[in-house]
């Protein structure tokens, strides 16, 4: 049994890989064209009817989006403190009014 490895023949054409090529490209073409105005339908009923719009990702976009959630956070965040304030000074209220 041999272990050496032959020489490189370089690069040449391979004509019969290349046939076979053009044949499977030349079938995909014949199939898929009848099919395409079908797809084309498709697509437009599925943009028009189900899909959403398409959101734009910019960087102008999220930060917007981000300074607004900020803000709406810190809004939430305040109400919660004023509800909790205020339910301690009931509880205060009411821990007063007993003690007397």
């Amino acid at each position: 049994m041999s272990t050496t490895v032959g020489d490189s023949t370089g690069y040449v054409p391979n004509f019969q890989m290349s046939a076979i090529g053009y044949i499977i490209a030349a079938l995909l073409i014949v199939v898929v064209l009848p099919v395409l105005p079908v797809i084309v339908l498709v697509w437009i009923l599925w943009r028009v009817f189900v899909a959403e719009d398409a959101t734009e990702s910019r960087y102008e976009t999220w930060r917007e989006e981000r300074t607004a959630r900020s803000a709406s956070s810190e809004t939430e965040s305040t109400d919660e403190r004023d509800e909790a304030d205020e339910l301690e000074d009931e509880a205060d209220a009411d821990d007063d009014s007993t003690d007397s």
